[in-house]
């Protein structure tokens, strides 16, 4: 069997006979240019992955020591190794490089050109258990405890070509915070069926070869700590075609910009609440919504200008947001239940309490939906929502503008943390007597219609930044994330409303591979306001600080076209949710694409966070990413399902429990008109 060399390079005789006799036969040390080793992009491109700038992604090459950090590293991406657009402008790393690490959901992003994954053996997403294997092909290391974490690995098939398709080792489960990970490949092979031989760049290193560089050099002894690493988690040296680690950002540096601003945020309100105003009433409204309330309220700034839409954080001397002299106001709306006035006579009880996130760059008028107003309906809950401000209707110049020029991503993500603290101002409004429930719109008579407890309901987009949400609240303790997911550097290739927004940003970023360096880049940044950063603390075992444990109720689909059933059951690993199963028919599996992982709720009624898919007879999901396409989108379903609503009804409660509202068979139903 033939050898094929990573990146297109020849595996230069010397580099075999320096590995047998120590250097060479001679004993001569050799040079970059003897061995095969192109260093004149060393300053911003590592010569691991000659074949591709960037690569391997993520990687401490990119980093430098920061003892400030927690993590005692600071990302270092070089301007010139970042994609350019079709202008000639490259991205500007300066918010990126604010990061202590990467992405807790990174898809790790390597090349071997026209490499085969199935006669390699490596764990596809319908068969994740495969990755602990013991000669699996693909393994990523816990580089503190020793143990392998689970991945599936896939080929990009966005790309044009086989040899242009970059390999992708995804996470099943995130990683952990401020942890450091070390990912090996090994026996991989192309088409042909012939074994890759290691770069030049990193055979010196696996063989122990010397050079006269001070650059290679420099790098021998942590690539020697990863050697040891890998070894004694059982993966040979010699085997080895690929190895590097890198460092998974801190809790503080996901976390610590929207904690700080909470905190601060709320220490100036002290004791009072949040100034409001009611600008229309509207009663009755229909026949499901007894009072329709809008208004505003108002929320400290930590936006530059006004916070509108293309607005930065602003950091004060000490690195952290500032609260602005000039206060955000946002927009409410409210709609309550025919229960709430009994018919003229008073209020039966005060109604349940939610907050609610509405979907892909909307805004409160989904508070108007079928799937809002029948939850208000049956259940007797009030609903309130403001504009998930970053993504919502009003920001979606500013996407087009960044998928332009990728720079300016951090103004989005900066937008959706003080659209996260905003919801977390209304959910106070809507707890504290003081707040909604003092003003005469929310009362009948001299009795308030709202009242106690508050949580929360999120479908779609509302529920992807909803998890970040939970974790962050101090007021809502239970929620449910509906047509759910995490982490959009897994969720966008895989969904249809992508098609729109890859439209405008392909012109920009016409190669396939810099769209999905690209989509990897900008998940660092999304993670300080959606749930991926955030999911390792939405549960009951280990909340942030300050905040209360949390439940969650994990709502998803079977072949959804928009929201990725596979992110959804990366979210329920991470936040350690129980499941219910079967998942689905057995004709509805692939593998062990449902559930792997996961484990099952033992006993109802069940007292904790739980995922449940929802079946409506769609096509399944492809096993690659792309989206859905074919048939019915089940996407709309779930939310409108009596059983799935009975189940958020007997969840959304105090003392609520997750109760078996599909008779221990998959839970099935009746699809939504299109």
């Amino acid at each position: 069997m033939g050898v094929k060399n990573l990146g297109g390079f020849a595996v230069a005789a010397t580099i075999l006979a320096a590995a047998g006799c120590g250097n060479t036969s001679s004993g001569r040390i050799l040079s970059p240019e003897e061995l095969g080793i192109d260093m004149s992009t060393a300053d911003r491109c590592d010569w691991l992955v000659p074949s591709r700038c960037m690569l391997p992604l993520p990687n401490d090459f990119y980093t430098v020591a920061d003892p400030d950090s927690p993590t005692g590293r600071r990302v270092d991406f070089p301007r010139e190794a970042m994609p350019a657009n079709s202008k000639g402008i490259h991205v500007d790393p300066a918010e990126w490089n604010r990061n202590d690490g990467f992405s807790p959901g990174s898809a790790v992003l390597v090349h071997f050109p026209g490499v085969d994954a199935v006669a390699s053996g490596v764990a596809p997403i319908e068969h994740i258990g495969r990755h602990a294997d013991p000669g699996a092909p693909v393994v990523e290391i816990d580089a503190e405890t020793g143990e392998r974490h689970p991945i599936w690995v896939e080929i990009d098939s966005n790309a044009k070509t086989d040899d242009e398709r970059t390999l992708i080792v995804r996470q099943a489960k995130n990683l952990v915070p401020g942890r450091r990970y070390v990912v090996a490949f090994r026996r991989l092979v192309d088409r042909a069926g012939r074994t890759f031989e290691p770069s030049p760049g990193f055979a010196i290193y696996r063989d122990g070869v010397r050079t006269s560089d001070a650059r290679l050099e420099a790098r021998r002894a942590h690539m020697d700590d990863l050697f040891s690493t890998l070894e004694r988690a059982g993966v040979a040296r010699g085997d080895l075609q690929l190895a590097f680690d890198f460092t998974v950002a801190s809790d503080e540096g996901l976390t610590g910009r929207l904690r700080h601003m909470r905190d601060d945020a709320f220490a100036a309100l002290g004791d009072a609440v949040p100034a409001f105003k009611v600008d229309r009433v509207r009663e009755p409204y229909n026949d499901t919504v007894w009072r329709r309330v809008e208004g505003t309220f108002e929320i400290p700034l930590y936006m530059t200008g006004d916070g509108v839409p293309g607005s930065s954080m602003a950091y004060g001397s000490d690195g952290l947001p500032a609260r602005q002299a000039k206060p955000f106001v946002a927009p409410f709306r409210c709609v309550i239940p025919p229960s709430a006035a009994s018919g003229g006579a008073g209020p039966v009880s005060p109604t349940r309490t939610v907050v609610y996130g509405h979907g892909l760059l909307g805004d409160f008028g989904e508070l108007g939906s079928d799937l809002v107003e029948s939850m208000v309906g049956r259940f007797n809950m009030t609903y309130c929502g403001t504009n998930w401000i970053g993504m919502a209707d009003e920001d979606i110049g500013n996407a087009v503008n960044i998928l332009g020029d990728v720079s300016t991503f951090g103004t989005l993500a900066d937008r959706l943390q003080q659209g996260l603290l905003n919801n977390l101002f209304l959910a106070r409004l809507m707890k504290d007597p003081r707040g909604f429930a003092s003003d005469p719109a929310f009362r009948l008579g001299d009795v308030p219609v709202i009242g106690g407890e508050v949580y929360y309901d999120g479908n779609s987009q509302g529920a992807i930044l909803g998890g970040a949400f939970l974790a962050i609240s101090q007021d809502v303790t239970r929620g449910v994330l509906g047509e759910a997911g995490m982490n959009y550097s897994l969720l966008l290739q895989r969904s249809v409303d992508w098609d729109d927004y890859k439209l405008i940003l392909e012109p920009a970023y016409p190669d396939t591979f810099d769209q999905l360096l690209v989509i990897g880049l900008i998940q660092m940044l999304w993670d300080r306001g959606e749930t991926n950063g955030w999911a390792h603390r939405i549960g009951e075992n280990d909340p942030l600080p300050g905040s209360p444990p949390k439940k969650v109720l994990l709502l998803g689909a079977v072949g959804d076209h928009q929201v990725s059933e596979y992110a959804l059951q990366v979210e329920a690993r991470t936040i350690g949710a129980s499941g219910h199963f079967p998942a689905a028919a057995p004709e509805r599996l692939q593998g062990e694409d449902k559930g792997w992982g996961i484990p099952a709720i033992g006993s109802y009624p069940f007292d904790g966070s739980a995922w449940f898919l929802f079946d409506t007879r769609s096509p399944l999901s492809p096993l690659v990413n792309l989206p859905p396409r074919e048939g019915h989108d089940p996407h709309d379903d779930t939310p409108n399902i009596p059983i799935a609503q009975d189940l958020k009804d007997a969840f959304l409660r105090s003392d609520g429990l997750v109760t078996d509202v599909c008779g221990r068979g998959p839970c099935v139903g009746e699809p939504q008109p299109d």
